[in-house]
């Protein structure tokens, strides 16, 4: 396993919230002993997302020896979007995509207590502000940049989250790692 971040291990992680595209949802981070905490309300008209995100990775985080990630967070039943941006290789070129490439994929929580969620990296899906990119790309674990939790009306397929739960908000995100 390779650690990447738990308890305080978060300095840094802020909130990015819908307000960057009109909407009206509010959010915070706070870093603490057991990790980061989110708490916020979610607004669904106009936006309908918030977000807690790492910060830039200089240089890029190296998890070429894993097969993916493994998060334990807390969740309250709903259904949330990994999101990791990684330098291109490409001389920076999706860097000028509105919003950016990224590399998502969905996941559920359990309505109570701590869930593990394992994530294999072949399983990301290239996006660009919610909606899949059709182009023949590939991600690179030894290029991750940004790390991101979201909880949006749109699930990793540009369709409706089905877990999606507009109103107040708490994550606890306890800790990240690379797996083997």
């Amino acid at each position: 396993m390779i650690p990447i971040a738990s308890g305080d291990g978060f300095s840094g992680w802020h909130a990015l919230n819908d307000t960057v595209m009109g909407g009206r949802s509010q959010g915070s981070c706070q870093v603490g002993p057991q990790g980061l905490v989110f708490d916020g309300l979610l607004i669904e008209e106009g936006g309908g997302f918030i977000s807690c995100r790492s910060p830039l990775f200089s240089p890029p985080l190296d998890l070429s020896g894993c097969e993916g990630l493994e998060l334990d967070l807390v969740g309250e039943g709903r259904r949330f979007k990994l999101a990791l941006a990684c330098a291109d290789g490409l001389a920076g070129l999706t860097n000028l995509i509105p919003g950016g490439l990224r590399w998502v994929i969905e996941f559920g929580t359990d309505m109570e207590g701590t869930t593990l969620v394992r994530i294999p990296f072949n399983a990301l899906r290239a996006s660009v502000r919610a909606k899949p990119v059709g182009l023949p790309l590939r991600f690179d674990p030894a290029r991750i940049t940004r790390l991101q939790v979201l909880h949006s009306r749109f699930a990793d397929d540009g369709g409706l989250n089905a877990g999606f739960r507009s109103g107040p908000i708490h994550l606890e995100l306890l800790s990240i790692r690379g797996y083997p």
